[in-house]
C-alpha cells in the first residue's frame, strides 16, 4: 500500500478521477441525444439499455485491455488510438449548447429550460433506431474509456482496478447528475481532454521506448 502514497500514484489517481468524470459524461450526453428523440414512455427504457450495456462493455474490455498493454507495440498504438479519442471528444465538446439541452433533459427527464416539454425539438425516431444508436456508440466510448484509465494507471494495479470501478459505478447511478455538471461547467470537460491528451502522448513515447530495441535489432541484420 505503501507504492500508492507516491507523488507518481496521487497523480495518477487524479488523472483517472478527472478521465472517469469527462468520459462518463461524454458518454451519458451521447446516449441522453440518442434518447431525445423518443417518446416519453420509451425513453426511459432506451436510456437503461444504454447505461447497462456501457457498463457490460466497460468490464469486457477491461478484463482485455489491461493484459494487451502488457504486449511490446501495444502501448504505443494504444496511445495513437487515444490521440483519435481526444480529436473526436474535441469535436463532441463543440455540440451546440441546444443539444446538450436536450440530451441533458432526456437523462433527467425534466423540462430544465421550461419549454412545456422535454426534449420537444429532438428529431423524432423508432426505439429500436434510438437502441442501435446507443449500443454503436456505447462501444467506442466504453473502450475509449478503459484505454484511457489503463494507460493512465498501468502502473499502478491498485488504482486501475478503482478507476475501472468508478467508471462504471460513474455510468450505472450518476449519468444523469454528471451530464448536467458538465453543462453547467464546460472548463471541466476541457481539463479532462488536457489530461487524456497527456496520457496519449506519454502512452505513444513510452511505447515507442518499448520498440525502439526490437526494431534496431530487426534492423540492424538487415543493414549489415
Amino acid at each position: 500500500m505503501s507504492e500508492l502514497l507516491t507523488s507518481d500514484a496521487l497523480v495518477a489517481f487524479l488523472q483517472v478521477i478527472m478521465i472517469d468524470l469527462v468520459l462518463a459524461g461524454d458518454n451519458a450526453i451521447v446516449i441522453g441525444l440518442a434518447a431525445a428523440g423518443l417518446p416519453r414512455e420509451q425513453r426511459n427504457k432506451a436510456i437503461l439499455v444504454g447505461i447497462v450495456a456501457a457498463t457490460v462493455l466497460r468490464i469486457a474490455f477491461a478484463s482485455v485491455t489491461t493484459q494487451l498493454l502488457q504486449i511490446v507495440g501495444l502501448l504505443l498504438a494504444g496511445g495513437i488510438l487515444l490521440l483519435w479519442v481526444c480529436w473526436k471528444m474535441w469535436r463532441e465538446l463543440r455540440t451546440t449548447a441546444k443539444e446538450e439541452l436536450e440530451a441533458t433533459e432526456a437523462l433527467a427527464n425534466e423540462d430544465l429550460d421550461a419549454s412545456g416539454g422535454v426534449a420537444e425539438g429532438a428529431p423524432r425516431k423508432t426505439f429500436r433506431e434510438a437502441a442501435w444508436q446507443i449500443v454503436v456508440a456505447d462501444v467506442s466510448m466504453s473502450l475509449d474509456n478503459v484505454l484511457a484509465v489503463a494507460g493512465a494507471a498501468r502502473e499502478h494495479p491498485i488504482i486501475l482496478v478503482f478507476g475501472l470501478a468508478l467508471s462504471i459505478a460513474l455510468m450505472g447511478f450518476a449519468a444523469s447528475f454528471i451530464a448536467r455538471l458538465l453543462q453547467r461547467h464546460h472548463w471541466i470537460a476541457y481539463v479532462g481532454l488536457a489530461i487524456i491528451l497527456y496520457v496519449a502522448l506519454e502512452m505513444i513515447y513510452k511505447g515507442a521506448l518499448e520498440v525502439w530495441p526490437h526494431v534496431s535489432a530487426a534492423v540492424g541484420p538487415v543493414a549489415s
